[in-house]
């Protein structure tokens, strides 16, 4: 029994030494939530601002003709800039997280994985930012919020072969919920919370618990 102990905890080890290798597993889950949280509290910001300039009737670009082109361009710069905060806050968090996680991994946060899995990251997810940019230009404003999602599922798809798994099935979800966003095009910013709220905070709060625990496992 107790070699049949050993062999395991060897094979444990061996495990953990491949995924390291290979792999850029010092994602933080608590990073996760902050990111979830910080979208939460954006997309509150920007549903009273949106009831601000559109009336509290429907919150959505839909309406925009019935107001002037002055004020739909702040609000847009407005919404903009919400955005871009949550984003930085978001990378800030990340980053000081990922590096404390890095430290407890004994992982180099700047090594030939993390460089592959942000190259990968940032493709797509650059691509849709500019994409969400153009949809802005030529005023399809209701199709802003599903690009979003998909252009970032896509980047969490395509990365999540230098990092855990349980990143492709985040990015499963935010796909599906960029197009069925873009099937209800009047209800973006519910989705956007949705997508980058509430499963950022969920898939967070299960990393967290799930690889402390494997860390941990004489705990409790």
């Amino acid at each position: 029994m107790e070699n049949t102990n050993q062999h395991l905890e060897s094979l444990s080890e061996i495990k953990n030494l491949m995924e390291r290798s290979t792999k850029f597993i010092s994602l933080s889950g608590l990073s996760g939530i902050l990111a979830g949280i910080t979208a939460l509290i954006g997309a509150v910001f920007a549903y009273f601002r949106l009831a601000h300039y559109l009336g509290a009737v429907s919150l959505d670009y839909a309406t925009s003709r019935s107001v002037s082109e002055e004020a739909m361009n702040a609000l847009t710069l407005e919404l903009i800039g919400i955005a871009l905060t949550v984003l930085v806050i978001s990378l800030i968090a990340g980053v000081i997280l990922t590096i404390k996680e890095t430290k407890k991994n004994a992982q180099s946060i700047w090594d030939k994985n993390s460089m592959l899995l942000l190259s990968n990251l940032l493709i797509p997810l650059g691509a849709g930012g500019i994409f969400s940019l153009i949809l802005i230009y030529h005023n399809l404003f209701v199709l802003v919020a599903p690009a979003t999602l998909i252009f970032y599922g896509l980047a969490l798809v395509n990365c999540s072969k230098y990092t855990i798994s349980e990143i492709r099935y985040l990015g499963i979800l935010e796909i599906i919920l960029g197009l069925v966003s873009a099937i209800f095009v009047g209800k973006g910013l519910f989705f956007w919370a949705i997508g980058f709220g509430v499963l950022h905070i969920i898939y967070g709060t299960l990393m967290h618990f799930k690889y402390n625990r494997n860390a941990h496992p004489t705990a409790g």
